[in-house]
């Protein structure tokens, strides 16, 4: 997951990120010159000094920053020359920097390694950020300046990635609301900070709720437990965890949280807070993204219910005397999994040792395709013991960016796993990427092996894609630089690095026992293979019963009562034709943290699109040869290193030859 700062609408984030260089913008405003971040960090690649960052730190940079911010938008607002795009355009980019430090590293401790001060800052904090967004995107006169250079803009007198940048911002302005009448801003100003404050709280209720579990509905030690009674109260628990009644009960948050945005949506001239949100994205409209997802609920939904049918007959033949329920699925879809493909999860592990899957499986993966070569370093600060640092070196042997990972699971992170950057790439500024991938791994006892299940394998895979994709970011400028593109395309190469977890030569290269140090034998490697798509009818349809949970939210009308969240969950899998009582979705509504708090509103749907995309680029890859450096190569200079620079839909033309082909995606997950 690429994630999106969690107190921060979606469209806030870019506005933030640009980052400072003080050779080339050096700043005339009054700041915190006593605070950490006020300044750029002094260490290598600008990596944050977190042995000096307190939790103390942040309020003070908050209220400077922000307060920096708007004295460089009143710059540029209040400029007496006619607006061109160095004076406005590139003046909106350059703002923010200091408010961008702040954002990035409180983003990565609220998620990653929280404490109570930093989650009630994170509640507080959360309007004043709305506020100060809404200063910039909701301003007549700053938006004035934007549609003037909007409207004169010479392809002549600009690059493409400067005509690129001059959209982008017109986009985003009009998108916040720019064009409303000043009584309709003033309520859209309301809405966003009710929204903010609500967003923040789900978070911090969720994280509370649920300690100890994974943060999907599914749970995996449901997979090793004998005692149906034990699953039946492990499973309820995960179910249950935010609709206790309790503190920590998220029903009431969400349902006004999804009446605001479609009050917002309302406000700006859409009919549902989807049709307002995908404008920017691959699919565009919330019937292009249902027409999608409807398409293919009836073939995920069979293949489920055949795999349900062959759990059903191993309970029966067990003389279970039960239906099957959602707490057996994993118990049992396990024993199938044995008796069909000879394969057991325990026997799989020992030749996943998280060292070996790091740097002789996703590292060397990287190598194989980009040249790319990576040296743990251990001189700069991290924020929690168990973080490791790496320097990334390009094919020719300069420095490409450094990359962060942080894999053990905790009880102040949230749950799932994501990438961000704590600094982002930029020439303009001579920036260089600093990228961090997060997951949630059991720990092991000291002194033992940190062993994997092949989905974790996957996972380690699927994030630094994404971090790949940051690190090869090659703009001029942040705000389209890297991993600041549409939902529905960010996936696309973090799913499409997941393949390499399981190609031949990369796999015998990372699966060694970790006591013998022999190589998986082959057997079980065809094993691997063989069951890839094993349980894919439950996976599939899991997931898109999630998805159609997130679009059945944000297509409600706008002025929608609020809504019984139960009630209208059932609801949207029954209209939806997901409703099957053994395959829940992957996130109950109640504890759908992507929607509610990551910037995934309308946009869960991103991860079966872009699923498409990546599996029609790979079999680009198996007509072509497969992993070698020349594709590699090609791949990173057509997708992985053009950011938000060109049309998406033109970008995947361009590398494929064709429009995306749904076929390679059913074909990989058996449904073909």
């Amino acid at each position: 997951m690429k994630k999106t700062i969690l107190y921060l609408p979606l469209v806030v984030i870019v506005a933030a990120t640009s980052c400072s260089n003080p050779k080339t913008n050096k700043s005339t405003f009054a700041s915190d010159t006593s605070g950490v971040f006020a300044k750029p960090s002094t260490l290598a690649w600008e990596a944050p000094s977190f042995d000096k960052i307190k939790d103390g730190d942040f309020a003070p940079a908050f209220e400077a920053a922000m307060k920096q911010q708007q004295q460089e938008i009143d710059s540029v607002k209040n400029n007496a020359a006619a607006p061109n795009f160095e004076n406005t355009i590139l003046g909106i980019e350059k703002s923010g920097q200091y408010l961008g430090r702040v954002n990035r590293v409180f983003g990565l401790l609220t998620g990653a390694n929280t404490n109570p001060t930093l989650q009630k800052l994170q509640e507080e904090i959360a309007p004043k950020q709305s506020a100060n967004y809404d200063a910039i995107y909701l301003n007549s006169k700053l938006f004035a300046r934007v549609k003037a250079v909007h409207n004169q803009k010479d392809s002549s007198k600009l690059d493409a990635e400067s005509l690129r940048l001059v959209d982008y911002y017109y986009q985003k302005f009009t998108l916040a609301g720019a064009n409303l009448s000043d009584a309709d801003k003033a309520k859209l100003k309301t809405l966003n900070k009710e929204e903010a404050v609500l967003t923040s709280q789900f978070s911090n209720k969720l994280l509370a709720a649920g300690k100890g579990l994974a943060n999907t509905t599914q749970q995996p030690d449901l997979q090793d437990m004998a005692n149906r009674s034990d699953r039946e109260k492990l499973f309820s628990k995960s179910w249950n965890r935010a609709e206790m009644s309790d503190a920590n009960d998220t029903r009431k948050t969400i349902s006004r949280i999804a009446q605001i945005r479609g009050e917002q949506a309302k406000l700006l001239g859409f009919a549902n807070y989807a049709a307002w949100k995908l404008q920017d994205q691959m699919a565009k409209t919330p019937e292009v993204v249902n027409a999608f997802l409807n398409d293919l609920v009836p073939a995920a939904t069979a293949k489920a219910k055949a795999e349900e049918a062959d759990i059903q007959t191993l309970i029966d033949k067990q003389k279970g005397g039960f239906k099957v329920q959602p707490w057996d699925w994993n118990f049992y879809a396990e024993q199938v999994r044995k008796a069909k493909y000879n394969i057991d999860e325990n026997e799989i592990k020992p030749y996943f040792e998280l060292n070996n899957v790091l740097e002789k499986g996703v590292f060397y993966a990287a190598n194989q395709l980009y040249g790319i070569t990576f040296k743990e370093r251990k001189d700069l600060p991290v924020y929690q013991k168990d973080v490791r640092f790496f320097d990334v070196m390009d094919k020719d042997g300069s420095q490409l960016g450094l990359f962060y990972c942080d894999y053990f699971k905790r009880d102040n992170k949230s749950g799932g796993a994501w990438m961000d950057n704590l600094v982002p790439q930029s020439k303009l500024f001579g920036e260089k990427p600093v990228v961090y991938n997060v997951c949630n791994f059991t720990k092991p006892a000291d002194g033992q092996p940190a062993l994997l299940s092949f989905d974790n394998v996957t996972t380690m895979f699927h994030e630094f894609g994404h971090a790949l994709h940051g690190l090869f970011g090659n703009q001029k400028y942040a705000s389209i630089s890297g991993t600041n593109v549409a939902r529905d395309f960010v996936e696309f190469p973090s799913q499409f690095n997941e393949h390499w977890a399981s190609n031949p030569k990369v796999l015998k290269n990372y699966a060694v026992h970790y006591k013998t140090g022999k190589p998986m034998p082959q057997e079980l490697l065809d094993k691997i293979k063989k069951a890839s798509t094993f349980n894919e009818g439950y996976a599939f349809t899991e997931a898109l019963a999630a998805s159609a949970l997130d679009m059945q939210w944000h297509t409600l009308p706008a002025g929608s009562p609020l809504q019984n969240v139960d009630d209208f969950e059932k609801a949207a899998l029954e209209k939806t034709h997901l409703n099957l009582n053994a395959v829940p979705p992957r996130y109950r509504s109640s504890y759908f943290l992507h929607i509610w708090s990551n910037g995934y509103a309308a946009g869960y749907y991103a991860y079966t699109w872009t699923s498409m995309l990546e599996n029609d680029a790979f079999s680009w890859f198996q007509e072509h040869g497969g992993l070698t450096r020349e594709n590699g190569q090609r791949f990173r200079d057509m997708i992985l290193s053009k950011g938000n620079t060109e049309d998406y839909n033109k970008m995947f033309f361009d590398f494929r030859g064709h429009k995306p082909d749904i076929r390679p995606m059913l074909r990989k997950r058996g449904l073909l």
